[in-house]
């Protein structure tokens, strides 16, 4: 495969070409030696290196057919959002005084910083298509801790994402150990300087981690919701669905973890967290101009 190259879509056979990477480095060996191919997943938020051997090269076809599916899993959850939203205002109308006036609306906002270039511009053009105001910050996860307060300053959103990649060293014996982890501990250090700028979870609401991280341990920290419970892969756009619900939430509400796990793609092994209230805002009546 010595045409294999930085950006190829690729899968490892020796896990049936489960998922599909993006290359994003080769490290090259001298002799017979394998080379080793550093890659991240196109979906889902897992950093991975395999021999060059053990990496297959996806070809057009599977990776159109690849994002069909995909795309047909992010539509669906779109379509459920809509239907939601329109029944929330359909019942709003109907019990208001005057049907003939005009509301307005203030969705909770949104801070996210990201580990993940990529993954960020992701999760961007769909809260744009979710009509959610948030601002994007690409920080690489061990200088979260360092810059969130000052971005908390600097926006004063009401949720907060803190993700990007994590992953954690085989073998249950090691869940325990912060040091199994590749970036948990400063997830946990960014929700605490998070909360260090605002302890109460209903005025700050918080989201944090990625791939297989610590849970119980970020959520110890401060976090509302947390990944991952049963430290499975999270898709890439976990985070945004979690948020769209609490931002869309009405603030005399209490949004459930069952109900926030619901509206997301990797489920309950892979996110949870504590009642939260809502960040949704009705107004009356906008005014004429």
């Amino acid at each position: 495969m010595g045409d294999l190259k930085v950006g190829d879509i690729v899968a490892r056979r020796s896990y049936g070409e489960d998922l599909y990477f993006k290359v994003v480095n080769i490290i090259e060996t001298e002799g017979d030696q394998d080379n080793t191919v550093e890659m991240k997943g196109l979906s889902y938020r897992i950093l991975a290196d395999a021999p060059e051997s053990d990496v297959i090269l996806i070809t057009d076809d599977k990776l159109k057919e690849y994002k069909r599916k995909e795309q047909v899993i992010i539509n669906r959850k779109s379509r459920n959002i809509k239907e939601t939203r329109n029944q929330v205002k359909k019942n709003y109308y109907r019990t208001a005084a005057n049907n003939t006036a005009k509301s307005f609306e203030k969705p909770g906002s949104i801070l996210h910083l990201d580990g993940d270039e990529d993954y960020l511009q992701v999760c961007m053009q769909e809260y744009k298509k979710l009509e959610l105001e948030a601002t994007g910050k690409f920080i690489p996860e061990r200088e979260q801790p360092d810059a969130v307060y000052e971005f908390l300053s600097e926006y004063r959103p009401d949720i907060l994402v803190l993700t990007g990649h994590d992953a954690v060293a085989k073998g249950k014996d090691k869940y325990g150990n912060i040091d199994s982890y590749k970036n948990s501990k400063y997830y946990i250090e960014a929700v605490k300087e998070a909360r260090r700028y605002e302890p109460d979870m209903d005025s700050l609401v918080i989201f944090a981690g990625a791939c297989q991280s610590m849970y119980n341990e970020i959520l110890k920290s401060g976090a509302n919701f947390a990944s991952a419970p049963y430290r499975v892969l999270i898709h890439t756009l976990d985070p945004v669905l979690v948020c769209e619900k609490l931002a869309m939430t009405d603030t005399s509400r209490l949004v459930t973890p069952r109900t926030v796990v619901a509206v997301t793609i990797t489920g309950s092994k892979g996110i949870g967290g504590f009642e939260t209230r809502g960040k949704y805002r009705s107004g009356y009546p906008s005014e004429p101009y």
